[in-house]
C-alpha cells in the first residue's frame, strides 16, 4: 500500500523556522544516471522548501552505502523511470502518480518512489516553453518538490493531505514549474513537531 502524490492542481505560503534538528540521510538510486545538472536542482529544491522548517538532509547513493554506516533517521528513495528533459513534445498531458510513500498497516515506511518519466510527461509543454539551456534544472527542481511532497508524509508520520502548498494531494503544472511553492504553515508546524532535536551535552562536561 502507499500514500501517492497525483497530477492535479494549486500554491501556498510559510514563513516559520524550525530549530537545530538532528540530520536525516537520504538514501537514493535512479533507473537511469540522470545528468548532474537535474540532480543538484532536485537536492538543492528539497533543501530550499525544508531547510527553512529546521531539516537539514545528507545526501547519499544507496549503491555506494557503507554497512558500517549507521542513521539515526533516513529515507530510501528510488527515482523511476528517465531522469532527464530530453526528448520533450507538445503531446497529451501524462496521468497518473507523480510519487508515492510506502505503507504498511497503517504505519508510514521510510521508502519512497518518483515517476521521473511522469513527472517530465505532465510538464513537458510547460519545459518547452522554457530556454532550452534552463530545462534541466527546472524539470529538477519540480522532481525536487515532488520528493518534498513524499518526504513530509514519512517525516511528519502521516498519510493525510493539506489544502495547499506541498503537502496538498495534487499538483498542477505551473506548481512544479513556478518559482513560488512552499510549504502551508499548518504543515510546517506538524514537521516540526515530528523532529528529535539535537542532543547537546551541558556545559563544563568533558
Amino acid at each position: 500500500m502507499w500514500v501517492c502524490l497525483l497530477a492535479g492542481v494549486g500554491p501556498a505560503v510559510s514563513g516559520l523556522r524550525g530549530a537545530d534538528f538532528a540530520p536525516i540521510t537520504l538514501y537514493t538510486q535512479f533507473r537511469e544516471t540522470p545528468p548532474e545538472g537535474v540532480v543538484r536542482a532536485l537536492e538543492e529544491e528539497v533543501e530550499a522548501l525544508m531547510g527553512p522548517i529546521g531539516l537539514r538532509f545528507q545526501w547519499r547513493s544507496l549503491s555506494e552505502n557503507s554497512p558500517r554506516e549507521v542513521s539515526a533517521e533516513l529515507a530510501v528513495i528510488t527515482f523511476q523511470g528517465r531522469c532527464d528533459a530530453a526528448g520533450l513534445s507538445a503531446g497529451a498531458k501524462g496521468g497518473g502518480a507523480l510519487g508515492w510513500t510506502h505503507v504498511s498497516d497503517g504505519e508510514i515506511l521510510p521508502f519512497t518512489d518518483v515517476s521521473c518519466d511522469r513527472v517530465r510527461e505532465f510538464t513537458q509543454v510547460g519545459l518547452l516553453g522554457v530556454r532550452a539551456g534552463d530545462r534541466a534544472s527546472r524539470y529538477g527542481r519540480a522532481l525536487g518538490r515532488v520528493l518534498a511532497h513524499e518526504l513530509y508524509h514519512i517525516f511528519a508520520k502521516t498519510a493525510h493531505h493539506a489544502s495547499a502548498g506541498v503537502a496538498k494531494e495534487a499538483y498542477s503544472v505551473q506548481d512544479l514549474l513556478d518559482d513560488d511553492f512552499q510549504f502551508h504553515a499548518k504543515e510546517t508546524r506538524k514537521l516540526q513537531a515530528s523532529r528529535p532535536k539535537v542532543e547537546e551535552a551541558p556545559l563544563g562536561t568533558r
